[in-house]
C-alpha cells in the first residue's frame, strides 16, 4: 500500500495476514469479526490462496490445522462463542504443533450474549480453554496499524514456535477505521518454519532437539509421519511409556516459558516516576492513556502499563514495577480476570483496584481517571 487508508481494524487483520504470507482461511461467518472473512474471500484468491466458508467454527479450525500440516500458512477468525467451539481443535493444534492463528474478536458473554458489543471476557479462555497443560501464545491490538502488525507477528510466532497463536481483539478495535499506512507486503519480514535437513527415512516429527522446537516437514514433500492428538513419541505414534509422554508435555508448555522473555512485550507510559499505575489492554488502554495525561494534569503521577502480549503475562514487569508504586489500577471489560494475574505477579505488595465493566459499553477515561484519584 504505502499510502494513506482509512480502513477497519478487521480490514487490518485481513491485510496483515496476506502480508505474512497467510495463503488459506477457513471459517464461519460471526459478528463481530465477519469482516475479515468478507475481506479475505474477495483477495485471497487474487493471491493465489484459498478461502472456505466452513459448516461451523470446529471444522473451521479442523481446516486450518490440516493446510497448515501441508505447509500453508493458515487463519480462522471468529468470536466468543465459536472461539468456544474451537477449543477441541485447538487442543489438538497443540498436542501436533501444528502452527496457524486464531483470530478472536471477543464480544459480550457467556453464550451468545452481545454479539454487537465489546468485551474482554476471553482473556482466561483464551490461556485455559483446552484441557491439559497447554501454554499459550496471544497478542492484544489497541490500534488499527497495531492489528496490521500483530497480525503479522502471530503468523511468524506460529511458524517460530510452533503452536496455534491468537490474536485477542475486542469489538471496539476490530470495527473502528483510523488513517493508516501500511507497508508494501514485500518488505514484511517473514518467518519460515524450521524444516528438516535429514533423509526422509530418518525423519523424527517430534524428536528432542537443542531448541524444543522439532522440524516440521510439510505433508507431500516425501517425509511421511504420524499425527495424532494422542500422547506421542518422536515417531508421531502413540506411547503410554511414562518418560516419553513426560518429555513431550514438559516440551510443550515449557517451550514457551523458554522463551518467554523473547515472547513478551508491553507498551509503558509515563511510568518513570509514576506512583499508580493503570493497567489496561485492548480498546480500554486508549481510555486508560488519556486518563493518565489527565491525571498528571492535575498533578497525579499516574502511568499506564498495556501489555500487548497478554499472554505469557508479563510477570517480571509488574513485579519490578510493585515496590515504586502505591496502587495499581486494572482497567478490563469483564469483572476481573487479569487483576488475579496482576495479584499474582505483584505478590499483593501494592494496593490494586480494579475497575470493570460487562454492559457492552466501553469504559470510560472518566472512570478511570475516578479511580486514580481516589487511590492518590
Amino acid at each position: 500500500m504505502e499510502k494513506p487508508a482509512l480502513i477497519s481494524g478487521n480490514e487490518a487483520v485481513a491485510y496483515g495476514a496476506l502480508a505474512a504470507g497467510v495463503r488459506f482461511f477457513a471459517g464461519y461467518p460471526i459478528t463481530p469479526s465477519s469482516e475479515i472473512a468478507e475481506t479475505l474471500s474477495e483477495l485471497l484468491p487474487r493471491m493465489g490462496g484459498k478461502f472456505v466458508q466452513m459448516e461451523d467454527e470446529l471444522a473451521s479450525m479442523g481446516a486450518i490445522v490440516g493446510a497448515s500440516l501441508a505447509g500453508v500458512n493458515s487463519m480462522t477468525a471468529t468470536s466468543g462463542p465459536g472461539f468456544s467451539l474451537m477449543q477441541e481443535n485447538i487442543g489438538f493444534a497443540f498436542m501436533t504443533e501444528v502452527p496457524c492463528v486464531i483470530v478472536n474478536v471477543q464480544r459480550g458473554g457467556p453464550s451468545t450474549g452481545l454479539p454487537t458489543k465489546p468485551s474482554q471476557g476471553d482473556v482466561m479462555q483464551t490461556r485455559w480453554g483446552t484441557h491439559g497443560g497447554c501454554n499459550t501464545i496471544a497478542l492484544c491490538p489497541w490500534s488499527v496499524r497495531e492489528t496490521f502488525d500483530l497480525t503479522i507477528d502471530c503468523v511468524n510466532l506460529a511458524n517460530r514456535y510452533r503452536l496455534p497463536v491468537v490474536l485477542l481483539l475486542d469489538e471496539v478495535i476490530a470495527h473502528m477505521r483510523e488513517k493508516v499506512v501500511l507497508p508494501s507486503f514485500g518488505g514484511v519480514k517473514k518467518v519460515q518454519r524450521k524444516k528438516p535437513t535429514c533423509l526422509p527415512q530418518e525423519y523424527l516429527p517430534y524428536e528432542i532437539t537443542e531448541d524444543d522446537i522439532p522440524p516440521m516437514a510439510d505433508f507431500g514433500e516425501g517425509y511421511r509421519y504420524h499425527v495424532t492428538g494422542l500422547t506421542h513419541d518422536p515417531t508421531g505414534f502413540p506411547t503410554s511409556n511414562a518418560k516419553e509422554i513426560d518429555q513431550l508435555v514438559r516440551r510443550l508448555y515449557g517451550k514457551i516459558e523458554r522463551y518467554r522473555d523473547e515472547i513478551t512485550r508491553i507498551e509503558e507510559e509515563y511510568l518513570a516516576d509514576a506512583q499508580i499505575l493503570v493497567f489496561a489492554y485492548g480498546s480500554v488502554s486508549r481510555s486508560a492513556i488519556s486518563a493518565v495525561k489527565e491525571a498528571r494534569a492535575r498533578g497525579i503521577k499516574a502511568g499506564l502499563l498495556r501489555p500487548v502480549s497478554i499472554w505469557p503475562f508479563p510477570d517480571k514487569h509488574i513485579s519490578r514495577l510493585a515496590d515504586q508504586l502505591k496502587a495499581i489500577i486494572v482497567a478490563e471489560m469483564n469483572l476481573g480476570q487479569m487483576i488475579g494475574e496482576v495479584r499474582r505477579a505483584s505478590c499483593e505488595r501494592v494496593k490494586i483496584l480494579g475497575v470493570t465493566r460487562v454492559d457492552g459499553e466501553l469504559i470510560t477515561p472518566d472512570e478511570i481517571l475516578t479511580a486514580i484519584q481516589e487511590v492518590s
